[in-house]
C-alpha cells in the first residue's frame, strides 16, 4: 500500500504565496488559451511552494492512489462573482482567471493540459456548475440526477491521464463521488475477460454537437457521431495484471451479448459501487484524479440558479501530448 498522503494542507503563508503568484501571472497573460502561458506553465510552477510540488510529484510517480487533494488555497468570492448561469458568452479573461491559472499550474506538474474541440466550445478550462434545463443530464452541468461513476472520456484512446477539479464554491457540500476499487479482488475469470477487447464505450453527451458551437469543427463532431455507432471494442482493464488500470463508463456502455462478458462487466460495476466514497470539496480545494485508477461521479442536488450554486473548474492533463499530434492543429496546439 502506498505511503503517500492523501491530502496536502497549505499553511496560511503558502496560501498567501500562491495567491500572490496567480494574481501576478494573471496580469501577464491574456487567457487560459494564451499560447505563451501554456509554454511557460512548467517554468512558472517552480514558484509554487516546494512541499506542494513534492506532494504532487510523489503522487504521480508512485501511481498507487486514485486521487489526492491539495487544500487551503484562497478564493476571493467578491472578485470571482456569483456562479454563472452558463459557461457560454463569458468575458475573456474571466474574473476567476487567477483560479484557472492555479489549476493549470498544478496540471503542469503532472503533464500538459489539453482539451477537446467537441466540449464546451473548445475551451481548455471547463466550468462545472448546474445549468437550467439540463437537470437530468449525465454531464457536469446536471444536478437532480446522480452523475454516475465513470473514468473521464473513457471512450477515447487519448483520454486524460489526470483530471483536476478545483472548487470555487460549494455551500451545500455537494459531494464528488470517488471509487478506488481493489480490482485484484475480482474473480480471476472476470479479470481475464475484462482485460480483453469485449466492450463498447460510447462518447458521453457533452461531446455532442447540440451542446456546442459547431462552426469549423464539423469533422470532429462527425467523428463523435461515428464513435456513437461503431463496433470498436476495448478492454475495461489494462496494464499490469497485479495492479490493473481501468477505463469504464457503464451509463454509456452497451450490455455485452456474450454472457461471460456481461457477468464480468456486472462484477466490476458492482465493485465500483461498493467502493464509493463521498468527497465534499471546499472552496480552495484541488482534487487530482488519476484517470487510470479512479472512477468518479457526483451526488444529486437541487440547484437554485441564484449565483450561489456549486462551482468547479476542470482541466484534463496528458503525460504524452505527442500521441494526439495527428489530430491537433500543430505540435503545440492543445485541442483534439
Amino acid at each position: 500500500m502506498s505511503t503517500h498522503k492523501r491530502i496536502y494542507d497549505l499553511s496560511p503563508a503558502e496560501a498567501a504565496e500562491v495567491e500572490n503568484l496567480t494574481l501576478r501571472i494573471a496580469k501577464e497573460y491574456s487567457s487560459p488559451e494564451d499560447e505563451q502561458l501554456l509554454r511557460d506553465l512548467p517554468l512558472l510552477a517552480t514558484e509554487l511552494p516546494l512541499g506542494q510540488r513534492r506532494f504532487l510529484r510523489d503522487f504521480a510517480l508512485e501511481d498507487e492512489l486514485g486521487y489526492c487533494v491539495v487544500r487551503g488555497h484562497t478564493i476571493d468570492h467578491e472578485r470571482i462573482g456569483p456562479t454563472p448561469q452558463h459557461w457560454r458568452g463569458r468575458p475573456i479573461p474571466t474574473p476567476e482567471f487567477p483560479e484557472e491559472i492555479l489549476l493549470l499550474l498544478h496540471g503542469s506538474l503532472l503533464g500538459e493540459p489539453f482539451g477537446w474541440k467537441t466540449q464546451q466550445d473548445a475551451r481548455l478550462v471547463h466550468d462545472i456548475f448546474p445549468i437550467k434545463g439540463f437537470e437530468t443530464e449525465q454531464m457536469g452541468i446536471g444536478s437532480t440526477d446522480t452523475l454516475t461513476l465513470h473514468t473521464e472520456d473513457a471512450f477515447h484512446p487519448w483520454r486524460a491521464d489526470y483530471l483536476l477539479l478545483e472548487c470555487l464554491r460549494n455551500p451545500d457540500e455537494v459531494a464528488t463521488i470517488v471509487s478506488e476499487p481493489d480490482l485484484r479482488s475480482l474473480d480471476p475469470e472476470h479479470l481475464e475477460i475484462l482485460h480483453e477487447a469485449n466492450f463498447l464505450i460510447r462518447p458521453d453527451d457533452s461531446h455532442l454537437a447540440k451542446h456546442n458551437v459547431t462552426k469549423g469543427v464539423d469533422a470532429e463532431f462527425s467523428e463523435i457521431a461515428e464513435m456513437k455507432a461503431d463496433d470498436n471494442r476495448v478492454a475495461v482493464l489494462y496494464g499490469s495484471r497485479e495492479h490493473p488500470y481501468i477505463r469504464i463508463d457503464p451509463y454509456f456502455m452497451e450490455t455485452p451479448k456474450d454472457p461471460a462478458a456481461r457477468r464480468a462487466l456486472e462484477a466490476v460495476s458492482d465493485l465500483l459501487e461498493s467502493s464509493c466514497l463521498d468527497v465534499a470539496l471546499e472552496p480552495g480545494d484541488i482534487l487530482v484524479i488519476n484517470n487510470h485508477r479512479l472512477a468518479h461521479g457526483r451526488q444529486a442536488f437541487q440547484a437554485r440558479y441564484d449565483g450561489t450554486d456549486r462551482w468547479l473548474k476542470r482541466v484534463s492533463i496528458t503525460t504524452d501530448l505527442r500521441k494526439s499530434h495527428e489530430r491537433r492543429a500543430s505540435a503545440t496546439a492543445r485541442l483534439i
